[in-house]
């Protein structure tokens, strides 16, 4: 894989000419190549079964910034007594698969499709998609998947089999991102999850510039 100057020149339109609901373009292929440089812009794929690839980049913006942070009382009190470990990049693949099968509010289905698997599993063999792991008993019940090129990681899914092991993930996330000298996550679209740690929503023009900053720094290693 070329280093992240390649993608400076990318194969995709402005993100800024992104439509009212965020749609950038249609079709092309989730190729390590391509998801790199999609990234690397702030626009990612939002796929959905029998339809050409679409790629988002909305017009506000959901971030963690970890100055803003907050951990509710009742997960610090959960994770002083949880007898289990969290372990980073031992089992992308399931984790991703987990995400994919996570029943979620008010949704019918999941785009976590098969290709996406596929894709974001060879994106993790590149060194670039990365997993936070909740164990318990040798058995893995919570996790969270994400993105990080150019010193920016963007957060995708999350899982749990046992309740407060995605937010446990997600807590040692963060943590994990301001031990390497980050001050803030990508997190695309809020959830209420997301939401009661401290996520807001920016314009998309604050995002992109945050984006462009950060790809500006010496290069940090995840």
């Amino acid at each position: 894989m070329d280093s992240i100057n390649h993608f400076k020149n990318s194969i995709f339109p402005d993100p800024n000419m992104a439509d009212e609901d965020g749609l950038l373009c249609i079709g092309g292929h989730l190729t390590v190549r391509t998801l790199l440089d999609a990234y690397y812009h702030g626009i990612f794929p939002w796929p959905q079964e029998a339809f050409p690839i679409l790629w988002f980049c909305p017009m506000t913006r959901g971030i963690l910034e970890f100055k803003k942070l907050h951990i509710p009382k009742k997960l610090r009190q959960f994770r002083n007594n949880w007898k289990g470990e969290i372990r980073i990049n031992t089992s992308f693949r399931e984790v991703i698969k987990n995400c994919k099968s996570q029943k979620r509010p008010g949704q019918s289905g999941t785009w976590i499709i098969p290709q996406m698997i596929h894709s974001y599993t060879d994106l993790h063999k590149a060194g670039y998609a990365h997993s936070i792991e909740a164990w318990e008993n040798e058995e893995l019940v919570g996790g969270i998947y994400g993105v990080f090129i150019g010193n920016v990681f963007s957060g995708e899914s999350m899982f749990y089999r046992k309740s407060n092991c995605s937010k446990l993930c997600l807590w040692h996330l963060t943590e994990h991102l301001q031990n390497i000298g980050l001050e803030w996550m990508d997190l695309q679209m809020l959830t209420p999850i997301t939401r009661n740690f401290g996520g807001e929503y920016i314009p998309r023009e604050e995002f992109l510039n945050r984006l462009q900053a950060d790809h500006r720094k010496p290069e940090i290693v995840f």
